[in-house]
Parts: structure tokens; sequence; C-alpha cells
């Protein structure tokens, strides 16, 4: 009998919560029945029994963080002795970004200084994508913080358009959750 593959059907590794999982185990070589068993750490989650050469699929919902982590399977059938074990697989649950904040150390301003913008989201899994805005046009490319750290654009006040609303936006491989912050102004000092 062939050390079985673990696989997750849906092709990613990253989960959301409430999300049902799909985890493919089986192995190429062995003769049937296989006994399939799929183990969370070194606790056993389920027993699927193959009278043929299709692959046992485990169905699992991720209700908690406690679902997600490493994942294994093994394979045995009669001749085999204490069976095989895949490698494993490991489920990361990815958090949606928060609202992030918009700030600045100053809100107030002069033609011909030099202001900082930050942008940062408080929650949300790594990494985390930023764009600034003045109205509605973006002034920055996507700012991708590996880091829970705020992304930062450094502006030079030249005219009174400058002096705009900003606003900025945060994402992540969280499925249809980009975030706008709040407006920002600088006023004139």
């Amino acid at each position: 009998m062939s050390n079985p593959k673990l696989s997750h059907a849906q092709g990613t590794l990253e989960v959301i919560m409430n999300q049902n999982v799909s985890l493919s185990c089986h192995s190429d070589s062995g003769s049937p029945p296989v006994r399939y068993t799929l183990f969370k750490g070194k606790q056993q989650v389920a027993t699927l029994n193959r009278t043929d050469s299709t692959p046992a699929v485990f169905n699992l919902t991720i209700n908690s963080a406690s679902d997600v982590g490493e994942y294994k399977c093994k394979a045995e059938n009669r001749i085999s002795n204490n069976g095989k074990y895949s490698k494993p697989v490991n489920l990361t649950l990815i958090e949606p970004v928060s609202k992030p904040v918009l700030s600045s150390l100053t809100s107030r301003a002069n033609k011909g200084q030099n202001v900082t913008l930050s942008c940062l989201s408080e929650n949300g899994s790594l990494p985390i994508t930023y764009v600034f805005f003045r109205g509605r046009k973006n002034i920055s490319r996507p700012i991708r913080m590996q880091k829970k750290e705020a992304a930062m654009l450094f502006l030079f006040i030249n005219s009174s358009s400058d002096f705009g609303t900003y606003k900025c936006k945060a994402g992540n491989s969280f499925p249809n959750n980009t975030k706008y912050s709040n407006s920002f102004n600088f006023t004139l000092a």
C-alpha cells in the first residue's frame, strides 16, 4: 500500500468561518477494502471504508478556530501493518479586514508642507492591501502589508486641491470584503 495523498477539493487551504470543506484521501496502490481515517493533529476525526479504489471524501464544517490547523489521513487494509499516513495539510482561517482608520499627526497644513497619512485595519488576516484616495481618485499604488502595521502615504501639500477629502480602503484574501475608512480632511493652517 502506498502512502495516501490528502487534498482539499476546493484547492485553496485558506478557509472562512462556517465554510464547508471537503478533504479527499486516496492511496494509489493497495488492495481494497481500504479503511481511511482522518486526523486533526493526533485526534481521530472520522473513518470511511472503501471497497473499491475511489478516494474517501471527508466533509467538514469550519465552525471555530479549533477546526483549522493540521490534518492528515491514514490508509490501511488487511495487508498493511499499522497503515500509512499522508503528508499533512494545513487549513488556515482567513479573517475579514475591519474598517480601516485613516489618520494623520496633523489635520492642519500649509501649502508647501509635507504631511503623512496612515491607514490601518486592526483586524484581518495578513497580508492586507491598502489604497489611498483623494475624492474618488486613487492616489497610491496598492500597498501590501505583511505585518499589522499602518500603510503610510507621504504627501506634499502643493495646491488647494490637496486640501480635499481623503480615504483609504483595505482588503485581503477574504472574498468580497473590501472596507473603506472614515474621511479625512486637511484644513489650511
